[in-house]
């Protein structure tokens, strides 16, 4: 059982940058793999990167390849999520999540959630 909180979020114009946190509690952080996903006005909840327990292995959906980067620090029970050249199109609230199971895309095979944290865009 984790209890999982992002910060971070705000208003940025398109090219900048923002660090998204996500703080876990419980001593159990290690044995979870994390993702991030965001969810924007009128659309359904999409993956956007996953991290296995060690941090050794990435995972990224297309659309932010190259510009964005997941991180986590097991010491600090916190996963961060690194995004650069950002655009108006990545506007969304973006949630941390863990899974016991395998770095995965899949929504459904996540087991604990975060409320999100808002990312503005601006042109």
């Amino acid at each position: 059982q984790v209890q999982l909180v992002e910060s971070g979020g705000g208003l940025v114009q398109a090219g900048g940058s923002l660090r998204l946190s996500c703080a876990a509690s419980g001593r159990t952080f290690s044995s979870y793999a994390m993702g991030w996903f965001r969810q924007a006005p009128g659309k359904e909840r999409e993956f956007v990167a996953a991290i296995n327990r060690s941090g050794g292995s990435t995972y990224y959906a297309d659309s932010v390849k190259g510009r964005f980067t997941i991180a986590r620090d097991n010491a600090k029970n916190t996963v961060y999520l690194q995004m650069n050249s950002l655009k108006p199109e990545d506007t969304a609230v973006y949630a941390c999540a863990a899974t016991r199971i395998f770095p995965t895309m899949k929504l459904r095979e996540y087991d604990y959630w975060g409320q999100g944290t808002q990312v503005t865009v601006s042109s």
